[in-house]
């Protein structure tokens, strides 16, 4: 064992878990993770949640009660997710205290079928933050098109929001756009900017599963070099693009009124490719005031043999534009994979709350009691 996951939180990257389940909070797990390997946050999305409840017994007596009252199915998955993260949550009230509120975050995601629409999306993050009630909740909101106007309107109400499925530079610079956007909304309202925090969840290794496959179309040796090379190349010029907001004249006007930055999160940083480092997505992606979000097998790699080197993003931003260049110069379209990966991303996502719906509507009906 090394102090690899110490000297990443040393580097100023926040460690957070990339998954959640009722066993993770009764059992002692996730406090055990908060106090051996240095974890600060937990994020959720509709698939973790969709895995942990078609396992196990640990939802049943919720299910039962819940059943017993007959609530639509919808109405069940909302009390038993929201449920998971204020326990999450207050596990993690003490990181949340310790940090001034920087961590100690439990994330949880407005409905997927709402990924299209503005207006939902606001009245879903609305209930969801009234629902979970705690102040170290961030409500997970996509930078899709209609998610950033509406992740403007969120912030600006005070809400702290978790930007989802961010994968291009030029949207996640509109991303950075509605934080400031909304608030400088919540500034006019009064609000205490201090107590409103975001994170952009800037996806990595979804970037070079679409890219290395085109790559592999081509079969070159020159387009063989570039396998690996384009999601760290992204996230990278996401930081650069992230420095120069977080510096400009109208961040330091939110900035001396109370406000905090919004922090890039390094998201999908589980290596699917085996020929890869499995610490790759974490080893080459430390940087000041960034938040890393791993899947449980990622976290222990990097504790078991992740190479935590110092700083690894700033100064690489030419050889990362080069890289990108040079994926593009074989006809690999940047336009084009970030849209399907976009597109695929809110698909995928549905696609497990549809699963979510279906499993927790066959459990209601297991435990729903004869009647009499």
């Amino acid at each position: 064992m090394t102090d690899a996951l110490k000297r990443l939180s040393e580097e100023g990257v926040a460690i957070w878990l990339d998954d959640l389940s009722r066993k993770r909070i009764t059992s002692g797990n996730l406090a055990e993770l908060i106090d051996q390997q240095h974890v600060v946050g937990v994020t959720t999305n509709p698939t973790i949640f969709q895995k942990a409840i078609s396992q196990g017994d640990g939802y049943d007596q919720q299910v039962s009660d819940l059943a017993a009252r007959k609530v639509t199915v919808e109405e069940a998955i909302r009390m038993i997710t929201t449920a998971d993260v204020r326990d999450a949550a207050d596990i993690l009230r003490p990181v949340f205290e310790a940090t001034d509120g920087q961590d100690g975050r439990v994330s949880i995601e407005v409905d997927p079928r709402l990924a299209h629409n503005t207006k939902s999306t606001v009245a879903e993050a609305k209930q969801l933050a009234w629902l979970v009630d705690r102040p170290n909740t961030l409500i997970k909101i996509p930078a899709t098109e209609a998610g950033i106007p509406a992740i403007a309107e969120v912030i600006g109400l005070g809400i702290s929001v978790n930007v989802t499925l961010i994968f291009s530079l030029e949207r996640y610079r509109k991303v950075m756009d509605a934080y400031l956007t909304g608030l400088e909304k919540a500034r006019e309202r009064g609000l205490d900017l201090s107590q409103i925090r975001s994170v952009a969840s800037f996806f990595v290794s979804r970037v070079d599963t679409e890219i290395d496959k085109r790559l592999d179309g081509i079969g070159t040796d020159e387009a063989k070099a570039l396998r690996g090379k384009a999601a760290v190349a992204n996230a990278r010029l996401a930081y650069q693009a992230y420095e120069e907001v977080f510096s400009s004249d109208r961040w330091n006007a939110l900035e001396s009124a109370g406000a905090r930055k919004q922090r890039p999160l390094w998201a999908s940083t589980g290596v699917k490719d085996p020929a890869y480092k499995d610490t790759m997505y974490v080893d080459d992606l430390v940087a000041p005031n960034t938040v890393n979000t791993m899947p449980e097998a990622t976290l222990f790699a990097v504790e078991d043999h992740g190479e935590i080197t110092g700083d690894t993003i700033t100064g690489t931003y030419e050889q990362a534009r080069a890289d990108l260049d040079a994926v593009e110069a074989l006809g690999i379209s940047y336009d084009d994979v970030v849209q399907v990966l976009e597109d695929e991303g809110v698909e995928k996502f549905e696609a497990s709350w549809n699963d979510l719906l279906k499993s927790t509507q066959a459990e209601l009906e297991r435990l729903a009691p004869s009647e009499g």
